[in-house]
């Protein structure tokens, strides 16, 4: 890669595995480290001086990875209709739990559970990769996921790993484990726009860095969930990629689910690394005159690109969460074809696509996804068989869509009225958010509980 001869003392570049470049640009005797696609030759001008983080580590190992396997013909377990229960990872932290709620949901007559066993970047299940989930209570080796798997199967049930994919972290104080994520690698954090320039000057791993993200996550809880990786970010894909084959080898499941497979808002990611790997990227986009002059600018603003380009801006983060499910989900079916891949997805599709940049429309259609889950949660019944519809004629095959159905927004006459619905648009079964409302909060009478109730007035118990 050729440099400006004004900018060459302070880039430097050396080539990384995959095709990736790593950029260090040399600021008060150290270096800050972008890892960022490959880039073709030409001139190029380096980022605007900042303060240098510290060294990142090492990243995570990818695993090994096979050839590409054709979308299953059959990739649901052989029950008529999908009766499934999200289990949140609260429900996962002692044995007592994990068997209550495998014989609650066996009796109401539910045939699936998904269950959440990477909750913000944790481990509700033997990892290695990441630290054990803080509100587990039994100590090792207690392992969550492989009681569900045991207790589940015995009944004739279905079992799936529910993996939060970018969503690592809440709205609160950094974990207390000194392995997590957020503390090993803030630098593989998304940013938002409102903060990008003022923490573009700041080390990441100071630790006035994180205290601010956190900041902006609690001021913003009505719009954001809590803290976010980086979408874009080599090393955070390798990390999910690693936690899904790891889970894939390791258990007998039935299927594997994403879930948070999206940005928060058009307004993230803002984080320098995230910056310079969209100004490469689109570099094959733009005429010469057009990048040339975009760059020139970008040695001042580093908003300049994502300002100056927005609708490419908006495809390439796009294409940071497309690329990531169709490496995951190749290699899952290399693994064991038999696996079903869902997805938890936001219902409405224009937003899904143009906000959060979740194409899950495009998944369906390219074969890269098996099932989509439409969370459809909405106290109106009108707006239920809308959102359900539209994503059953996105899908082409009913059985590829699943309702999703939130409980907590509902009556129970509410949810039993959108199982109705679900079946009367023909989708391959429902899935209730959640196991926890249902037998805590929404319980109801404790002479009729609503998880019992809905068992008796929709499946026969």
């Amino acid at each position: 890669m050729r440099v400006r001869s004004d900018r060459s003392s302070r880039l430097k570049t050396r080539r990384g595995r995959g095709g990736l470049t790593v950029l260090c640009l040399v600021v008060l005797g150290g270096c800050t480290v972008i890892t960022v696609p490959a880039e073709p030759p030409g001139p190029v001008a380096a980022p605007p001086d900042r303060p240098v983080p510290a060294d990142s580590g090492d990243p995570t190992p990818p695993f090994e990875t096979g050839p590409t396997v054709p979308v299953t013909l059959d990739p649901v377990r052989p029950f008529d209709e999908i009766r499934a229960l999200w289990v949140v990872r609260f429900t996962l932290t002692s044995e007592e739990a994990v068997m209550e709620m495998v014989e609650r949901a066996d009796a109401a007559g539910f045939n699936t559970l998904i269950v959440q066993v990477r909750g913000r970047a944790d481990a509700f299940y033997a990892s290695a990769l990441e630290p054990r989930g803080e509100s587990v209570q039994e100590p090792e080796p207690f392992d969550p996921l492989a009681l569900v798997v045991r207790e589940a199967h015995a009944r004739g049930m279905a079992v799936h790993a529910w993996i939060n994919t970018h969503l690592v972290w809440g709205p609160t104080a950094p974990p207390t484990s000194a392995a997590h994520l957020v503390n090993t690698h803030p630098d593989w954090l998304a940013l938002p726009k409102a903060l990008g320039r003022e923490l573009l000057a700041v080390d990441p791993f100071d630790r006035s860095y994180l205290d601010r993200l956190v900041e902006h996550a609690a001021a913003n809880e009505h719009a954001v969930e809590g803290i976010y990786s980086s979408p874009s970010h080599p090393e955070v894909q390798d990390r999910v990629h690693a936690v899904w084959l790891d889970v894939a080898r390791r258990y007998d499941l039935d299927g594997l689910h994403f879930d948070y497979i999206r940005f928060p808002s058009a307004d993230y990611d803002y984080s320098l690394g995230a910056l310079e790997r969209f100004r490469l990227w689109v570099r094959a986009a733009l005429e010469p005159d057009r990048f040339a002059a975009l760059d020139a600018a970008y040695a001042r603003d580093l908003y300049a690109f994502v300002e100056g380009e927005s609708e490419l801006w908006d495809s390439f983060r796009r294409e940071q969460v497309t690329t990531l499910v169709e490496r995951i989900y190749r290699d899952v079916k290399a693994l064991n074809p038999r696996l079903v891949v869902s997805a938890a997805v936001i219902a409405d599709r224009e937003v899904a696509y143009s906000d959060r940049f979740q194409d899950w429309v495009a998944w369906l259609r390219d074969g890269v996804l098996d099932i989509a889950v439409p969370m459809a949660y909405t106290p109106d019944a009108s707006r239920f068989v809308d959102l359900v519809e539209t994503a059953r004629d996105a899908a082409g095959d009913r059985r590829r869509v699943w309702a999703g159905i939130g409980a907590y927004m509902n009556s129970p006459e509410g949810t039993l009225e959108m199982i109705d619905i679900a079946r009367a648009e023909n989708t391959g079964g429902v899935v209730l958010f959640s196991y926890d409302w249902v037998v805590g909060e929404g319980a109801g009478d404790p002479s009729n509980p609503l998880l019992e109730r809905i068992g008796r007035a929709r499946f026969g118990r």
